[in-house]
Parts: structure tokens; C-alpha cells; sequence
């Protein structure tokens, strides 16, 4: 008997759909849906047309204004059905969010977790993120997910409930400026300075550098021979696999011009294959 009063209750809180109040609230979800369509066409669009920071503060205007239609959407509906007094609001409201609470626990993580990527901006289109084992360029960001795509071309989605728990690896930031590094490594008996500069003037020669970003060489000792890393910035953050290979190819053909002595570790069989 109670809970049969609860769901009178309940029920009075709902207005009688008719004709009007129908067509209104088809109005509403059909104009919320066609404007987000075209936001994520329209922008992505015109980011794709534009380079630098004008291009990644484009891109990430698109989750921003989905969740605003969203909540503009909600706020325009929920009189719909509702009769818009306080009490109704918060009975109804409240019961809702009890049902999502116990129903749907993690999808509801990850759309509160999808509010705060918006708000505090880990990660925006654009960017070139590292997601535990995933790393990738953000293309879009969902209220429930994160997409990347890999550079083998893969579309990953991550759901942002990754936030609680996952460290977050942002290679850009929101602007083109991205840094590369490649590694060279060498037998321990060689001039390092010439070695320093030879690498140096690679990177300032490459077709794909941003000149405005600094150049550096870092060298270090290992057990087998010294280890150099060119550090410098691609003109764009998606050139930067052609930037890498091109300091990568062009420095390996100087070094064995010049007769720097190349490090290599020999191959050693595996443990089963030396025993056969």
C-alpha cells in the first residue's frame, strides 16, 4: 500500500502529455541534437583550416558547447514534463539521481568525470596524449569517452572515468608546440663536442622545425657506449613521426659519413635455441 501512494506521488509530479506540450518537447530534443551535429562538423572543419593555437582553441570549443546545449536542452525540457515548482523539481531530480546512482554507478562516474575533463582541460582536441598503455592525438571528447587515434591509425576510445585513476601524459597542451626526441647511440671513443654540434646542426637544417623553439643535445654514459638525445619542436604537432624519422635517417647517414663508430649490441639466441 505505501509504495503504491509513492508512485501515486510520484506520478502527480509529471504533466499529461498532449499535442502541444509533445510537439514542444520534440522541438527541443530535435533542436539540441541538429545543433550538436553541427558543431562537431562545422568546427573540427574550420579548425582543420586554420594552424597553431587558433587551430587547437577551435577544437576545443566542441566538448564546451556540446555540454552547454546539453544543459540548455535539459533546462528547456524538464518544464515539459514537469509541473516547474520547487518542491516537484527536487523530488523528482532527487530520485532520478538515486535510480543513476545505484543503476548505472561507472557510466555515471565517467559523465561526472566527463564534466570535470571540460572544466579543468587534461586533455582537448588536439591535443597528443599518453593514457596508460595509449598514446595518441585527441579527436573527440564525449560526455562519456575520449577518443584517440593511435599513430597506427587506431581509434581508441578511453572512458573519462580514466581520470580517477590514470596518470594523464599531455605532449602539447593545447598549442602546436610539441617536442620530439630521437636517440643516437654510440661507441664510447669519439669526440662528443663535434659529436654535440654534428647532431645539433641536423635539427636546425630540418624542413620541419620551428625555428621560435629550442634545439638541445643531451649526452649520457651507459655501460655499453654513450647515449645522445636530440630534443627540438616540430612547426606542427602532427608532423611529428616525419620530423623524428627525418632527424632519425639524416643523422645515422652523417654519423657513418664522418666514421662515427656506431653502437650495437650482438644478438644473442634465445635460451631454448642454445640448448637445442
Amino acid at each position: 500500500m505505501p509504495e503504491s501512494m509513492d508512485n501515486d506521488k510520484l506520478a502527480e509530479l509529471f504533466r499529461q502529455l498532449d499535442a502541444s506540450l509533445a510537439l514542444d518537447l520534440a522541438l527541443v530534443v530535435i533542436g539540441a541534437i541538429a545543433l550538436i551535429i553541427s558543431l562537431q562538423k562545422t568546427l573540427p572543419w574550420l579548425a582543420n583550416r586554420l594552424h597553431g593555437k587558433s587551430r587547437h582553441l577551435v577544437l576545443a570549443m566542441v566538448p564546451l558547447l556540446r555540454l552547454i546545449v546539453v544543459i540548455g536542452a535539459f533546462l528547456l525540457a524538464v518544464p515539459v514534463l514537469i509541473e516547474p515548482s520547487l518542491q516537484n523539481m527536487v523530488a523528482i531530480l532527487g530520485s532520478l539521481g538515486l535510480a543513476l546512482g545505484f543503476a548505472l554507478k561507472d557510466y555515471a562516474s565517467s559523465l561526472v568525470a566527463g564534466i570535470v575533463a571540460v572544466g579543468e582541460a587534461p586533455y582537448r582536441n588536439g591535443d597528443w596524449v599518453q593514457i596508460g598503455d595509449t598514446y595518441g592525438e585527441v579527436r573527440h571528447i564525449g560526455m562519456r569517452a575520449v577518443n584517440l587515434v593511435t599513430p597506427d591509425d587506431n581509434l581508441v576510445s578511453i572512458p573519462h572515468l580514466k581520470l580517477w585513476s590514470e596518470s594523464i601524459a599531455n605532449a602539447n597542451n593545447g598549442t602546436p608546440q610539441l617536442q620530439c626526441t630521437v636517440t643516437v647511440y654510440l661507441q664510447p671513443c669519439h669526440d662528443g663536442a663535434r659529436m654535440r654540434e654534428l647532431l645539433f646542426d641536423v635539427a636546425l637544417t630540418s624542413p620541419y622545425l620551428a625555428l621560435a623553439e629550442p634545439i638541445a643535445v643531451v649526452a649520457d654514459e651507459q655501460p655499453w657506449g654513450t647515449r645522445y638525445r636530440v630534443r627540438a619542436y616540430p612547426i606542427d604537432a602532427r608532423q611529428q613521426f616525419r620530423f623524428a624519422t627525418d632527424l632519425t635517417l639524416r643523422a645515422k647517414a652523417e654519423l657513418l659519413r664522418q666514421g662515427f663508430p656506431l653502437a650495437a649490441i650482438e644478438a644473442r639466441p634465445a635460451p631454448d635455441a642454445a640448448a637445442g
